[in-house]
């Protein structure tokens, strides 16, 4: 009997300036950001709602990343618009 499939995940995008941040970041750094990109394919509804904006906030404080997206209609895309880590 096969397994049972896991949850299926958003395809995540990166727009330009996020590109530009994830370039001067050290590995330690992309690997935690990593980390929190897989979480919130996994479960695009993970950050909370900014206001006034179809822009979601994810914080994870205990790896120290900060990271703005939306998420398309359908939830199959998420597009990541600012990391920090």
């Amino acid at each position: 009997m096969s397994p049972e499939p896991g949850p299926r995940r958003s395809h995540v995008i990166t727009v330009e300036p996020a590109l530009t941040q994830l370039s001067q970041l050290t590995a330690g750094e992309t690997h935690r950001l990593d980390r929190a990109i897989v979480a919130i394919s996994v479960n695009p509804e993970l950050g909370t709602e900014v206001p006034g904006t179809l822009l979601r906030d994810c914080t994870d404080e205990i790896d120290g990343v900060w990271v703005i997206y939306f998420v398309t209609a359908l939830k199959t895309i998420t597009i990541v618009a600012y990391i920090e880590s």
